[in-house]
């Protein structure tokens, strides 16, 4: 996976947090952004594994967060600073982020098939994919089945596909 796709990565995690925030206190929001970044990042190595995919990527332009935003009914007024970076936002690498989040097991399956790619650029995922106790309790809503639904739903199908090795070009 390139480099090039930091600023995906940080757009996906921002919208992550802003739709989701952590429980109070910078300990929860650190955490929370650990495991929000974690998923973002196994999520952009899964969809963009080569360089050509993340060029591809910066001369189509992500697309932005404007779905995500109605389907979660956030307004721009909730979410802090002037919204340009929203236009970095990917909603399919957002959907399988909240797939990986809402699902640990799913997590390790993801991070096994892109170290057996051989790359891993998300390193250590042990905060995604095996929450502890303390994880847990700093982003309750971040790792809550029931309120990523929405959102892993869009594109959990073309995740689970890509991973059960039926579809080796992701759409």
């Amino acid at each position: 996976m390139s480099t090039d796709l930091s600023p995906v990565i940080a757009a996906g995690t921002r919208w992550l947090l802003a739709a989701y925030p952590p429980a109070p206190g910078a300990l929860s929001r650190a955490l929370g952004e650990a495991q929000a970044r974690q998923a973002v990042t196994l999520a952009c190595a899964l969809r963009y594994p080569s360089e050509l995919d993340s060029r591809l990527l910066h001369l189509l332009g992500p697309g932005g967060s404007d779905r995500l935003d109605w389907l979660t009914g956030i307004g721009h007024d909730d979410l802090d600073g002037d919204g340009a970076w929203r236009t970095w936002v990917e909603e399919t690498v957002v959907s399988w982020a909240a797939c990986l989040l809402a699902d640990p097991a799913l997590a390790r399956r993801a991070h096994g098939a892109v170290t057996a790619a051989g790359s891993d650029p998300a390193g250590d995922v042990g905060r995604l994919a095996r929450p502890g106790e303390h994880e847990l309790q700093a982003a309750p809503l971040l790792r809550h089945p029931d309120l990523l639904e929405p959102v892993a739903a869009l594109h959990r199908s073309q995740l689970l596909e890509h991973l059960e090795g039926e579809n080796t070009a992701v759409r």
